[in-house]
């Protein structure tokens, strides 16, 4: 299977002269976490991801994305899907574009983790539970925590998402990077304007994600990949025989996994 049999055509691009407000409008607008950066002629400078727009302050909001620009491996539509796949997990980048060929970087489609994870089968080899892949260091956060906190930690971190817990600690939501850039509040880490401080930032109860989809521990990767596509969600909470939350497993842990049962 090549990359031109599942990628997107005509994906949302922005130009790298574009106001960072105008990405994070994008973004809330279309629910996407990352947004191909082109120049003038359509041709890739880079990627945007939520965790770039996340780290921009409302004393810099009027910057360019330009300057924001990640690197991308390049796919072009004739690659095989696994080798993809491959760069993918490499670059750790849940979306990437792709251009005409590896001498003409026109951008003409974009590709991503669950476009993969829809349309492959799962290797054999890889393990039968969920529990053997799933990230089992994992922070959490209570629903009356404030957004600024919970945001200055997933930046700090490198989280994309948090699950939310009661009082005792059973899972009741999900927080993600595209939660706070959906809510609006994605700049109240610092005083802004109207001289909001971060203790004045709602709770995090007012954004999150909910109900929280969860998974037991040996559940397998091919429930945890439907789960994730048939609810559009980044991640599922996986969680103990008491119901307490043991890991996390996201398209980039399925994906890896997929990608590593391919290599052997």
């Amino acid at each position: 299977m090549d990359v031109s049999e599942i990628m997107t055509c005509g994906s949302v691009n922005i130009k790298e002269g574009d106001f960072i407000t105008h990405a994070r409008q994008l973004m809330r607008d279309y629910f996407l976490r990352s947004l191909v950066i082109v120049d003038d002629g359509n041709r890739l400078v880079g990627m945007l991801n939520d965790q770039d727009i996340l780290r921009v302050t409302s004393t810099r909001s009027n910057v360019t994305v330009g300057g924001y620009a990640r690197p991308s491996p390049t796919v072009t539509p004739d690659m095989n899907i696994m080798k993809a796949a491959k760069l993918m997990v490499e670059s750790k980048q849940n979306r990437v574009p792709v251009v005409v060929s590896t001498a003409d970087h026109t951008v003409v489609g974009v590709l991503s983790n669950v476009d993969i994870l829809r349309n492959v089968e799962i290797p054999g080899n890889v393990p039968k539970s969920i529990q053997a892949i799933m990230t089992k260091k994992v922070e959490t956060c209570s629903p009356d925590e404030k957004i600024a906190k919970v945001w200055g930690h997933m930046l700090e971190a490198d989280y994309t998402g948090i699950p939310v817990v009661s009082a005792k600690n059973e899972p009741i939501g999900m927080i993600t990077r595209r939660d706070i850039i959906k809510s609006g509040y994605v700049r109240t880490g610092i005083e802004d304007t109207r001289g909001t401080r971060p203790n004045d930032s709602p709770k995090v109860e007012k954004i999150m994600s909910t109900p929280t989809y969860t998974l037991s521990e040996s559940d397998s990767v091919r429930s945890a990949v439907e789960l994730i596509i048939h609810y559009d969600i980044g991640r599922v909470t996986i969680v103990n025989e008491q119901r307490k939350i043991s890991g996390i497993a996201d398209r980039q842990d399925l994906l890896e996994s997929i990608v590593n049962g391919w290599a052997q």
